[in-house]
């Protein structure tokens, strides 16, 4: 059954099946789940080592999968959405240990391009660890153009945030991950034509991995080839968070264009899946993704 938009799930269904499931999984096995001392636990293609460099690259993902279904067995209503989001990102370091972080943003909505949606701007500072350890402290002013519950005047936000990012180059692949800590602050609303006083605020938490391996024989180089696996997952926080800890979680899938030796082009589809704020309502957005990435280093000069 569809109601204007909306698809409603048979929740009651989908939980008697999902606990037949699980259950008949909960029988022992007929063999111990560990090796025996005559099993051979050496993979036949790489090293223990690497292998175990696989499985931290991958776990975030597996993270991702296995939550599925506890998010799809609390949903009632799913909107979907189609969006354009445009960026471009830099970070330019200038010292042995300071450096500054850039990312710009529009976002289109309405079968992509059909009206504006986001745009958005965020500075930061950023000291240097180590070359793949950074911590970030910074600012974002986000203005959210007209939509369901303020048809005809924007929202803005002001949000603070704090962030630890660091890399992982084996010689095979590519991992980058950060973790994000934000405070957000939206404007009220009081109705389509007026925004109110005050603001509403909550913390948000964010976790990014990003995957990179290489598809053609210049790897990494200026005018190689990559294929991108990127899942960040979003968790609400705040004595005002009620029905939705689980914010959002997004996953990308694309290829990136070695432009230069410090410049990325990426591009591919992403899926936003958000809970709203009363808890049976849900966001399934499809997205066209282009990004820029740009590293500039002022020692190199």
């Amino acid at each position: 059954m569809r109601m204007r938009g909306f698809e409603v799930l048979d929740c009651m269904s989908y939980k008697r099946a999902f606990f037949k499931t699980n259950v008949r999984s909960l029988k022992a096995p007929p063999n111990p789940p560990f090796p025996t001392k005559t099993q051979n636990t050496t993979s036949t293609y790489m090293p223990n080592s690497m292998s175990l460099g696989r499985k931290r690259m991958f776990g975030p993902f597996l993270f991702v999968l296995l939550m599925q279904p506890m998010v799809l067995s609390a949903q009632k209503m799913i909107r979907t959405e189609q969006q354009l989001w445009l960026g471009f990102f830099n970070q330019t370091r200038f010292s042995k240990r300071w450096g500054t972080w850039l990312d710009l943003h529009f976002r289109a909505k309405d079968d992509f391009v059909g009206a504006p949606a986001q745009l958005l701007l965020r500075p930061g500072l950023t000291y240097y660890l180590y070359n793949d350890v950074r911590l970030t402290l910074g600012y974002s002013f986000i203005n959210h153009y007209p939509g369901d519950n303020h048809r005809n005047i924007s929202q803005p936000e002001h949000r603070p945030w704090q962030q630890v990012q660091w890399f992982v180059r084996p010689r095979q692949a590519r991992l980058m991950q950060w973790l994000r800590l934000e405070q957000r602050f939206r404007r009220n609303i009081l109705n389509d034509d007026m925004l109110g006083e005050g603001y509403q605020s909550n913390w948000r938490l964010r976790f990014n991995s990003a995957l990179f391996l290489p598809l053609t024989k210049k790897r990494f180089d200026k005018g190689g080839l990559q294929f991108m696996l990127n899942d960040e997952i979003f968790v609400n926080l705040g004595d005002n968070i009620t029905y939705n800890v689980f914010d959002q979680n997004r996953f990308f899938t694309g290829l990136v264009y070695q432009v230069t030796a410090h410049g990325q082009l990426h591009m591919g589809y992403m899926n936003l899946f958000q809970q709203q704020a009363a808890g049976n309502q849900f966001r399934n957005q499809h997205t066209i993704r282009i990004f820029y990435f740009h590293n500039f280093d002022l020692r190199e000069h």
